[in-house]
């Protein structure tokens, strides 16, 4: 099974025991000042729902380049809340228009944010819901050199093993100030509205593969120019 991460997995063991992970799940197991334990999606602020089926993806590249002088936001409506994130089109056409492809063509409606990692990343937009599918064709757009992914940042994900820039549909949200990463992940853009939201995905428990303990649901996408 090819499993996209942001990181080559042995860094991300390391990055994530840096952050207090024992490897046994990110649920909290105290109060701070006070405040209930999170166990579950309800207590960090999400609805319940339930896990959606695994979705047959078979797209085609597009073609067709997004305004460069636009602007562009999509709006994530997920089981926690609405996230707005700003496409970045005029550094990364290829990247941001194959995103817009995917919104449009409804692809990202129904999918999970499969991979939360306290501090670091929570990572979505994978049709098999598992961290090893992806729209049935790749994008190859190589970031900028002083590409840096601080919270907030919207990339692709990719292997260890492809080429950088390399990108489907699985994409993460950098939650913590700085991930560290190389710059060899393509930039979607921006998160401009939804912060509370990001915050709420990034506290749902997880369990030893980093997957939420109840599912987080992309319920639809949309594009709007503004």
């Amino acid at each position: 099974m090819r499993r996209l991460l942001p990181l080559p997995i042995l860094a991300l063991v390391l990055l994530a025991a840096g952050c207090g992970d024992d490897g046994g799940g990110s649920t909290s197991t105290a109060t701070t000042n006070g405040e209930p334990v999170v166990t579950d999606a309800a207590d960090a602020g999400c609805r319940t729902v339930e896990a959606p089926a695994p979705k047959q993806v078979d797209e085609s590249r597009p073609t067709e380049r997004l305004d460069p002088d636009a602007t562009y936001v999509v709006t994530l409506a997920t089981s926690c809340g609405d996230i707005e994130i700003e496409l970045d089109q005029g550094r990364q056409p290829k990247t941001a228009a194959s995103f817009a492809s995917l919104v449009g063509n409804r692809v990202f409606d129904g999918l999970t944010f499969h991979r939360v990692v306290p501090g670091f990343v929570i990572q979505g937009g994978d049709p098999a819901g598992n961290g090893s599918g992806g729209p049935g064709y790749e994008v190859r757009e190589r970031p900028p050199r002083d590409a840096q992914y601080t919270r907030g940042v919207v990339a692709m994900a990719k292997t260890e093993l492809d080429p950088a820039g390399t990108s489907g549909s699985q994409f993460f949200i950098v939650t913590g100030e700085d991930a560290g990463l190389p710059a060899d992940y393509a930039i979607v853009g921006k998160v401009v509205g939804g912060e509370d939201t990001v915050d709420r995905i990034a506290a749902v428990p997880t369990g030893a593969t980093d997957e939420p303990q109840s599912p987080v649901v992309i319920e639809s996408a949309t594009l709007s120019e503004r």
